[in-house]
């Protein structure tokens, strides 16, 4: 059993830490904080305590107080002084008739985390509680923003107005590019941008993983041209540097007049990145290099199983065509330069034509 007290130490006044504070220097007292097997200053406790407060994510780490507090709150009605693994099969038990899966594994992972740091107890050694939570996931399908395809994108590009719509497509040309969050998005400045007049150089500074991110812009349509009109009208000695105000997807699915507009939430475009890439072969890899996911099931969750996906792998499996390379050379003279060159059952084709005069 660790046993912690608290208590003085008389010492003579040449015989202080030069540590403690001007009034224990002057009374000769040193305040320790000792446990059966060592010995800690209150200094030390003190830094400690400034660590642990540290450990919670600093922007949402009153979510974690809110439901630290309301399993303590639980935990007192119930009487309980032990937090065993039954003790948190109840609570969770009690809350799944309430929450849905998801709720329940993210109160789990913020209770965990502050068990861990406040009462040093890692529930994550619990296999039936981890097999309680498991099991209340079957069948459950999270809901999931949609996603734009590529030619929304394109249809909206290039219809919208830009009198009304020039701010969105900087936008989506920015979050679709990047795999961006809206948030990484809004909190864009102008700095973090360089156009170097054949693309645009793009770093997201603050990510949600805290590593910094880089993407390119190319000269595709009239991309480039949309941005730098938009960098245009910013007025030249603005109160500050932010590229864009506010953003929201659903204004991009109201305008295309696409059904369930309420579903196109700040991870559209980010969600549509990913799909985009997997929908012409990019592998999982790279994919998450791109958007910056450490997790394979985190990446392949943002991807969409998409229409043209699924006819894809419809042709492959009911046809027999493959994804192979497949090279073709096709001498045309002037004699026959009017002759009809007919393809079939081809997707991702590149034409490469050499002129000789």
């Amino acid at each position: 059993m660790n046993v912690r007290l608290s208590f003085q130490i008389l010492v003579s006044r040449s015989d202080y830490s030069p540590s403690a504070t001007n009034e224990d220097k002057t009374q000769g007292n040193i305040h320790y904080t000792c446990t059966m097997n060592n010995c800690e200053s209150e200094e030390i406790v003190e830094a400690a305590n400034i660590a642990i407060s540290n450990l919670l994510p600093t922007k949402s780490r009153y979510r974690y107080d809110i439901a630290y507090n309301r399993f303590k709150k639980w935990c007192a009605e119930k009487h309980v002084q032990v937090y065993s693994e039954n003790v948190l099969l109840a609570y969770f038990s009690e809350n799944a008739k309430n929450y849905k899966s998801s709720t329940l594994w993210a109160q789990y992972s913020m209770v965990k985390s502050c068990l861990i740091i406040y009462d040093n107890i890692d529930i994550s050694k619990f296999p039936k509680l981890i097999a309680f939570l498991k099991r209340t996931g079957d069948g459950y399908q999270a809901k999931k923003s949609k996603i734009l395809t590529k030619s929304e994108i394109d249809r909206f590009l290039s219809s919208a107005d830009d009198k009304e719509f020039l701010m969105i497509k900087v936008g989506i040309i920015l979050g679709i590019a990047g795999a961006c969050r809206t948030d990484e998005l809004v909190n864009l400045t102008v700095d973090d941008i360089e156009d170097v007049g054949s693309s645009l150089i793009v770093k997201i500074p603050n990510t949600k993983t805290k590593i910094p991110r880089i993407f390119v812009v190319t000269d595709v349509g009239n991309m480039l041209e949309l941005f730098r009109k938009y960098l245009s009208l910013r007025p030249p000695h603005g109160k500050h540097k932010r590229l864009f105000f506010v953003l929201q997807s659903r204004k991009i699915a109201s305008y295309l007049k696409l059904p369930d507009v309420a579903c196109y939430t700040g991870h559209c475009l980010r969600r549509s990145s990913a799909t985009l890439l997997a929908d012409v072969g990019v592998d999982i890899t790279t994919i998450k290099r791109h958007a910056g996911w450490k997790s394979t099931t985190v990446a392949e969750g943002y991807v969409e199983n998409s229409i043209e996906n699924k006819t894809k792998i419809a042709n492959q499996v009911l046809v027999g065509t493959t994804t192979s390379a497949i090279t073709k050379t096709v001498n045309v003279s002037e004699s026959n330069i009017h002759s009809n060159i007919n393809f079939e059952n081809c997707t991702n084709v590149t034409f490469n034509l050499n002129v000789n005069k």
